[in-house]
């Protein structure tokens, strides 16, 4: 695994971790004042919108929710790590983007996604 592929690692676990546990400010730390985050219905720019995103998608996360997540692929390569996973009773198929090519967090060994790519939920 590259230098990058072990920081995308790092960053797609940091933030499947807060997500398990339903951790705003967990999620949240993955992202800068310049991210982006691309969904089918908007496109969400900076720390605050973002916010918002995930602040009214964590209200939908029920333990049910939680306990039925599978993970069917995750694939990292440098910069971008890849997840394809169900959610049996309430998404079919989902697959998720992140990306974090040459940004770092001015605090020491801090790497955060710039963009993020939810492409499809059915």
């Amino acid at each position: 695994m590259t230098t990058n592929s072990a920081q995308t690692e790092a960053i797609l676990g940091h933030h499947m971790e807060s997500f398990a546990t339903t951790d705003l400010n967990g999620i949240m730390s993955d992202y800068a004042e310049s991210s982006v985050l691309i969904t089918a219905e908007k496109t969400f720019t900076g720390i605050a919108e973002i916010r918002t995103f995930f602040d009214a998608m964590l209200k939908g996360v029920t333990p049910e929710f939680l306990a039925a997540f599978k993970m069917v692929k995750q694939e990292v390569v440098g910069d971008v790590a890849y997840i394809n996973f169900t959610v049996e009773g309430f998404i079919t198929l989902g697959s998720d983007t992140l990306c974090h090519k040459g940004w770092q967090d001015s605090r020491p060994g801090i790497h955060s996604p710039p963009c993020r790519l939810v492409t499809e939920i059915t």
